[in-house]
C-alpha cells in the first residue's frame, strides 16, 4: 500500500510568464526508452528489446501513479476529485499493480537472460518473441488480479454530501488473519522473492562464465593463436553487462526497503508506530524505491553504444530537420 504521507517528494518548479510548470525526469526518461527501443535499431535481440520496452512502460506507469497521481495530487490538488474514496483506493490498486509489474518484469528479464547464457539448449525455444509476449502478458494478468483485494483495504475519513473523501486503511486490515495473510504475500510477492530470485539467477550465472572462460582460455591456449577474437565472447560480455547493471541497480535501490522489512519482523514492531528516525527511514525507502524506475534508461545509455547514438539521433532531429527545410526552400 501507498504510504499515509507524501511529503519527502517534490516536484522542481520554475516560473515560466507567470505560470507553474512542473517537470518529471522519470516520465521524460521512460518516454526516450520507450521510442528508441520500439524502433529496434539498437542491435539487441527481439525478445530482449520486447523485455526492456515492457519494463520500461511499467516504470512510466509507475511514475505517473505512485507520482503523479497520488504524491504531487497530495501537495497541489488538496480539493481534487482524486481524494474521492472510491478513486484513491482505485490508484491504490494501480500503484501496487504498477510496482509489481516494474519489479517482476526484472525478474523475467533476469531469468530471459540467464537461460540465454547458461542454457544453450532451451534457449532457442525460450528466448523468442512469442515466449516473451506469452511470459509479459501472464505475469501481468496475474500481477493486476492479485491487486485487485487492495481496493477493499481502505475507509473514508469524512463523508461530505454524501460523499466519501480520503483514504484510510481499515482497522481489520492489520488485525483479521485474513489481511495479515495478504499483507504477508504482497510483501513477499515484492519484493522478497524478486530479490532472492535475481540474486539466485545472477550467481548462476556468474558461476557458468567463470566456468565457461576458462574452458575457452584453455582452448585458445592449445590453438596457439595470436590475437584470437572471440565474437560469442564478445557478444556474452555485452548481454552480461546489461543484466548485471539492471539487475544490481535492483538490488542495490530496493535494498532498504527489504532491510525495513526484515527489522520489522525481528523487532517484533507495528508498523503504525515509528519514532522519527524511523520515518525518515521509511520516506527514503520510497524515494529510492521510485528511483529504481528512473534508472535504467541511464544505464542502456551506459552500457549500449548504439543506443547513445539514438539518443544523439533523437535530440538532433528538430535541428535537422529544420536545416533540410531550409535546404529544400532554397532549391
Amino acid at each position: 500500500m501507498p504510504a499515509n504521507s507524501c511529503w519527502y517528494w517534490r516536484p522542481k518548479l520554475s516560473l515560466s510568464s507567470g505560470r507553474t510548470r512542473m517537470s518529471f525526469p522519470g516520465v521524460d526518461v521512460n518516454l526516450l526508452a520507450i521510442v528508441i527501443l520500439s524502433r529496434r535499431k539498437c542491435g539487441l535481440s527481439t525478445c530482449t528489446t520486447r523485455y526492456l520496452v515492457t519494463m520500461a512502460t511499467a516504470d512510466l506507469l509507475v511514475i505517473i501513479n505512485d507520482l503523479i497521481l497520488y504524491r504531487i495530487n497530495c501537495y497541489y490538488f488538496l480539493g481534487s476529485f482524486l481524494k474521492i474514496t472510491s478513486v484513491c483506493s482505485l490508484i491504490a490498486v494501480f500503484i501496487s499493480a504498477s510496482t509489481d509489474c516494474s519489479v517482476w518484469f526484472t525478474v523475467t528479464f533476469t531469468f530471459d537472460r540467464f537461460v540465454a547464457i547458461c542454457c544453450q539448449k532451451l534457449k532457442t525455444k525460450y528466448c523468442t518473441k512469442k515466449t516473451a509476449t506469452v511470459v509479459l502478458a501472464t505475469t501481468c494478468i496475474l500481477l493486476c488480479l492479485k491487486n485487485v483485494p487492495i481496493y477493499f483495504v481502505y475507509e473514508p475519513v469524512e463523508i461530505i454530501a454524501n460523499v466519501a473523501w480520503l483514504c484510510y486503511p481499515i482497522p481489520s486490515y492489520f488485525t483479521e488473519p485474513g489481511w495479515v495473510g495478504f499483507d504477508w504475500f504482497d510483501k513477499v510477492l515484492s519484493p522478497l522473492l524478486p530479490f532472492a530470485s535475481i540474486l539466485f539467477l545472477n550467481a548462476l550465472t556468474v558461476r557458468h562464465i567463470l566456468v565457461a572462460s576458462r574452458v575457452r582460455r584453455g582452448l585458445r591456449c592449445q590453438s596457439k593463436t595470436l590475437n584470437y577474437s572471440d565474437p560469442e565472447m564478445e557478444s556474452r560480455r555485452k548481454s552480461v553487462i546489461l543484466l548485471f547493471t539492471i539487475s544490481g541497480s535492483f538490488i542495490i535501490l530496493w535494498l532498504v526497503y527489504v532491510i525495513q522489512f526484515l527489522y520489522y519482523i525481528i523487532a517484533a514492531k507495528d508498523p503504525r508506530e515509528y519514532s522519527d528516525s524511523e520515518y525518515i527511514f521509511q520516506k527514503v525507502r520510497s524515494m529510492l524505491r521510485n528511483l529504481n524506475c528512473c534508472t535504467n534508461t541511464f544505464i542502456y545509455a551506459a552500457t549500449q553504444s548504439k543506443f547513445r547514438e539514438q539518443i544523439k539521433i533523437a535530440v538532433t532531429f528538430p535541428v535537422t530537420s529544420i536545416m533540410k527545410l531550409k535546404n529544400k526552400r532554397n532549391n
